[in-house]
């Protein structure tokens, strides 16, 4: 039952990692920008994103690097989950 529930958490933490990936390739291609993948992944990883845009706002306004702390954070927060969940 614990291993179900690790590889439950890992899964899940590698999914937002992935749609904060795809999210952040996205935005290179302004075309691409109204898609409807692009809207569901803006909903879903924006608000957290937004957490770090805080701490660092884009560079010139172009270059975000609250992401690299948002990969950071996702990392963080799972190693935590799993040391308590063990």
């Amino acid at each position: 039952m614990i291993i179900l529930m690790i590889k439950t958490i890992h899964w899940l933490f590698a999914l937002y990692t992935l749609m904060i990936a795809v999210r952040i390739i996205g935005t290179w291609f302004p075309a691409f920008a109204q898609h409807t993948i692009m809207r569901f992944l803006r909903f879903y990883t924006d608000p957290y994103l937004n957490l770090f845009r805080r701490l660092i706002p884009p560079i010139g306004g172009m270059l975000d690097l609250s992401p690299i702390l948002a990969f950071f954070g996702l990392q963080l927060l799972e190693k935590l989950l799993l040391f308590i969940i063990i």
